[in-house]
């Protein structure tokens, strides 16, 4: 059983399904509205989880009825909540979600996920330690992101960085990750580059090893010679909302298996999670998948 150890954020989805998306100034009647777990870390860990690995979650919560719900919900999944704190005085975080045509839009606050600091990481040193692989996204401080490259780093366990939401970081955090999973808009923004450039000449550019998302179309990624593609897999999509999560948490769960094999295992995870409504509710089991790819070659 893999070990995975998830840096992250821990928000409430409050998901609108609408027709169409709203212009600015413009009301739009949705057609239904729900309250789901979300958050890129919790997420990730859920998504981990129910792919067979033990999972520890490293994160915070409000003291708020939203922090109860969540934690209860992480805590059915087999996740690990040790290192999940508290935060009096302070609300969970929120993502406001509206979904339609199959695609999404996304606001954030943060709330108690800006609280979540380098010294949380450190000490979950024991428990990263002993971790096969660690996943850390950007939804939580940068120094916490920082704090947990230099500590999985300094103990040789592969810390997978999952920079979303992007923005340009130094070289040396990139050098520190053993992989960067973005998708081509993040790598741009992360290198300071042309969006409009080829993927496969972006993902050159990066100072170490990245594994690209490119939704339908699969996965590109790149160790130290030319980039190399994962075909996606054709779904019907009801709602791509965590379908990044999922990837990451399948690369994370399947890292051990090889680089090649766990980007597969990852795009067929991710096009399963789609065909589902909700971040978490798409997020396939372990038995789901290898039934699913058993039929595939």
């Amino acid at each position: 059983m893999a070990r995975v150890v998830v840096v992250g954020s821990i928000n409430m989805d409050l998901v609108t399904l609408a027709p169409r998306f709203a212009g600015p100034g413009e009301t739009v009647l949705g057609e239904r509205f729900l309250t789901v777990p979300g958050g890129k870390g919790a997420n990730q860990a859920v998504a981990a989880a129910r792919l067979g690995a033990e999972v520890t979650l490293i994160g915070a919560l409000g003291d708020d009825t939203f922090g109860e719900q969540l934690r209860e919900g992480l805590a059915r999944e087999g996740i690990a909540l040790d290192y999940v704190s508290r935060i009096d005085d302070c609300g969970s975080g929120t993502a406001s979600i509206t979904v339609a045509g199959g695609e999404n839009e996304i606001i954030v606050v943060p709330a108690a996920n800006a609280r979540v600091t380098p010294a949380q990481v450190e000490a979950a040193t024991d428990a990263i330690a002993r971790a096969d692989a660690v996943l850390v996204q950007m939804e939580i401080p940068l120094e916490s992101v920082e704090a947990t490259l230099r500590l999985g780093h300094r103990l040789g366990v592969p810390v997978i960085l999952n920079p979303a939401p992007a923005q340009k970081l130094p070289t040396e955090w990139l050098k520190l990750a053993r992989y960067v999973t973005p998708n081509q808009h993040e790598l741009a923004i992360l290198l300071g580059a042309d969006a409009q450039q080829d993927f496969r000449a972006l993902m050159r550019q990066a100072p170490g090893p990245v594994v690209l998302t490119r939704g339908g179309e699969g996965a590109w990624y790149r160790e130290d010679g030319e980039p190399t593609h994962q075909s996606g897999f054709a779904v019907d999509v009801v709602d791509t909302t965590g379908a990044g999560d999922t990837f990451n948490g399948a690369l994370a769960v399947f890292l051990h298996e090889g680089l090649p094999q766990a980007v597969r295992k990852a795009c067929a995870a991710a096009a399963l999670s789609v065909t589902r409504l909700g971040a978490q509710g798409g997020m396939p089991t372990r038995v789901e998948l290898d039934a699913w790819l058993a039929g595939r070659p």
